[in-house]
């Protein structure tokens, strides 16, 4: 039995780029409500992603990072790649494969972090006003 029917009609060919590239997506990875999943620093960077989730089935889109615009140069700013939640899992997958998933953010600092930074930072400012002092009176 051959494994490509002979009379059979080819698929239709795409009519266009967007015809093309919802071809590509795969209808369990298109539902839940967006989530982000990887981020660019610029829009080429953020699309490179996106093209990369496409080819694996997940759509996508792009939007600016909030708090962030440059109305003079509409591609430069850093973007957020959304993708639905049943997808997520899939993406970032695909990420880590490819070495691209997003560096987790720096806890922030706890309070004895920021007591020790206030003392180090009053000790310099008080080691460098004694200093000041003694240069102004001659003594050193």
């Amino acid at each position: 039995m051959p494994l490509v029917q002979a009379d059979a009609v080819s698929p239709e060919p795409a009519r266009d780029e967007t015809h093309e590239r919802a071809r590509k997506i795969r209808p369990e990875f298109a539902r839940g409500e967006l989530v982000r999943v990887a981020g660019g620093r610029n829009q080429a960077e953020a699309e490179l992603i996106q093209n990369m989730l496409l080819e694996e089935g997940v759509p996508s889109i792009l939007r600016r990072t909030a708090g962030f615009d440059v109305p003079d140069f509409l591609a430069a700013g850093p973007r957020d790649v959304m993708v639905p939640e049943s997808g997520v899992e899939t993406a970032r997958g695909m990420l880590e494969e490819a070495d691209m998933s997003p560096s987790e953010p720096l806890p922030p600092a706890t309070g004895r972090q920021a007591l020790v930074i206030l003392v180090v930072l009053l000790g310099v400012f008080g080691i460098t006003a004694l200093l000041g002092w003694l240069w102004i009176h001659g003594a050193i």
